[in-house]
């Protein structure tokens, strides 16, 4: 990893700044901008080149601040105000298909927030980028987005403390910085002729009958679903973690062909490395016959509750990948974790920083594409059936099936305790210990909704103050809830 990291930080850095977000503060030198975002990398321990490409509509920029960009190297292209966003991310693909990793990216906009997040992050964990954000009134808050930094515009732009202004070359212009027009498809290294040609008829006319599209293109969505394994991925280990209750066993299936049937669907995609299975649910609705069947193919068995099943999927996968370093490979069988972005967003901030592949398996295929970039996507029926296609048919289970010795672990995923036997777990279930952690669990989880709403009122009446000032409302009976300022004083 520190060959990897020193690599990176010694890279090439590229900037997408969006002026019409960011503007340049009133009275600030243009010509500090390049330097305060250098010396932000810097401090981070980045030492590589920096190009920097301002998108705005130019024809409102002044002259002079034209001019002090171009002196320091920074490219400025003339987008219409609707369609910076899109042609920002459309030439950020664009550069990022010719510029292989390592590198650095920053992208200095209030609307990274969204489709561009989304799509952003499915090709963060194909690519990997260091990806830097800078913001000046609403931070990205998609939690699923991994990012190395996000700065606030104003206090990027701080001062030099010391020195003078960047000199400027002869001519008062950089030979590196160019002047585009995205509608036009023209370039040049004059202000002058960019001034010109932003006055023209012909770019009038451009503007007017050639819209860019104003709708972010998601370049992931075309994706194919499964893809033969890479070299680096096919001997690899992998870890699936399966939801039972959004993906249970069908009725008559043998739960002992669990197993081989997803082996032999990694195998059909040319994956050969070892394949450790955890099956999480509630005990209690689970058949003994499933237990001791899918124990004896290896497959674990976590008891969980529904309120934290899916915290804990996530919480396993986190302790397995401190202890299994990429490469390697993660597979849910879940509906609700593939589609929430919400429950897989830990795990995508994994795939974008680390070298890790995903899987995917659901009972239903979802209406949205999940945020997390598969390799390879199969729904559950059609997955138990890949062992069984030359016959068509399902094993039947029946009492009188042998069941070897287990090998599985079981473990209650509530007291963090692991048992080697089906007895030592039932044991465990019902002693005093774990019985009152159960309840403990459920109580807080059935609360859960009031306590989220008197935490959205108590953040209500901090932004709009307490007690209120209409006379309406101050003569209305108190409630029993006091806001946080309140809380601990006398009424």
């Amino acid at each position: 990893m520190s060959g990897n990291d020193d690599a990176a930080k010694t890279a090439k850095i590229e900037v997408w700044w969006d002026m019409m977000d960011c503007p340049i503060p009133e009275g600030y030198d243009a010509r500090q901008v390049r330097p305060s975002i250098e010396k932000a990398f810097t401090k981070r321990g980045y030492s590589g080149p920096v190009s920097i490409t301002a998108y705005g509509d130019q024809i409102e920029t002044p002259c002079h601040v034209l001019r002090a960009l171009s002196s320091t190297g920074v490219a400025v292209a003339q987008t219409r105000s609707d369609s910076t966003r899109s042609v920002m991310y459309r030439d950020m693909v664009e550069w990022r298909g010719q510029n292989p990793p390592p590198a650095t990216i920053l992208i200095i906009s209030d609307q990274v927030e969204g489709d561009l997040s989304w799509d952003l992050a499915r090709l963060q964990q194909r690519t990997r980028y260091r990806l830097f954000l800078a913001y000046s009134m609403k931070p990205c808050s998609d939690r699923f987005l991994f990012r190395n930094a996000n700065w606030r515009w104003g206090q990027l732009l701080e001062k030099e403390e010391v020195g003078t202004p960047p000199s400027l070359v002869a001519g008062g212009l950089s030979s590196a910085a160019m002047f585009y027009c995205k509608s036009c498809n023209f370039d040049c290294q004059s202000l002058k002729k960019f001034r010109k040609h932003l006055s023209s008829y012909n770019h009038g006319m451009e503007e007017a009958i050639i819209s860019l599209d104003t709708r972010l293109v998601c370049v992931t969505k075309n994706w194919a679903r499964n893809y033969p394994a890479t070299p680096e991925h096919a001997t690899a280990k992998i870890l699936v973690l399966w939801n039972m209750k959004d993906c249970p066993i069908p009725d008559g299936y043998d739960s002992r062909r669990v197993r081989p049937s997803i082996e032999m669907a990694f195998k059909e995609l040319g994956y050969s490395g070892p394949v450790s299975i955890t099956a999480f649910a509630d005990q209690k609705e689970t058949p003994v016959h499933h237990l001791l069947a899918l124990s004896s193919t290896g497959v674990d068995f976590a008891h969980t509750l529904p309120w934290v099943e899916y915290s804990r999927m996530v919480s396993d996968f986190d302790r397995w990948a401190d202890d299994n370093p990429a490469p390697a490979t993660v597979m849910i069988i879940s509906d609700e974790l593939a589609l929430r972005k919400s429950h897989s967003s830990l795990i995508c901030r994994r795939l974008q920083k680390f070298n890790y592949n995903s899987f995917l398996a659901y009972s239903v295929r979802p209406f949205e594409m999940p945020v997390l970039a598969t390799s390879a996507e199969w729904l559950w029926e059609s997955l138990l059936a890949v062992s069984e296609t030359r016959r068509h048919i399902l094993h039947k289970c029946s009492e009188s099936e042998r069941v070897v010795a287990s090998t599985g672990m079981f473990s209650c995923k509530l007291c963090l305790c692991d048992c080697k036997s089906l007895d030592d777990f039932n044991k465990h279930l019902l002693i005093k210990e774990h019985t009152k952690e159960e309840k403990r669990i459920i109580t807080h989880s059935q609360s859960f909704p009031r306590r989220q709403r008197l935490y959205k009122i108590s953040n209500y009446h901090d932004e709009v103050g307490y007690p209120p000032k209409n006379k309406r409302k101050r003569k209305a009976p108190w409630n029993g809830f006091l806001p946080r300022s309140l809380r601990f004083t006398r009424r």
